[in-house]
């Protein structure tokens, strides 16, 4: 009886992926179609505002070193 009965389940199986497979390629053929025709963007050019200031870079940092105002004491207590 089990002889019998395997072979059913494997087409079935069988038959489940492959109409899965085909409603994954109608689904994609369905979205790909939606999409397919693209944007257009309309542009006037790039303007800059009345508030935009150009400056040139300091030629040295104003911080050589980052150092915190206060410094924690580590989880525990332990170290300095």
């Amino acid at each position: 009886m089990s002889a019998t009965r395997r072979p059913n389940v494997k087409m079935l199986a069988c038959v489940i992926g492959g109409s899965a497979v085909v409603a994954m390629g109608a689904l994609t053929i369905a979205i790909s179609q939606e999409h397919g025709v693209p944007a257009t963007v309309t542009s006037s050019g790039m303007s800059v505002g009345n508030t935009t200031t150009q400056e040139t870079a300091p030629a040295t940092p104003e911080t050589t070193l980052a150092v915190p105002a206060v410094k924690a004491t580590p989880f525990g207590g332990a170290g300095s």
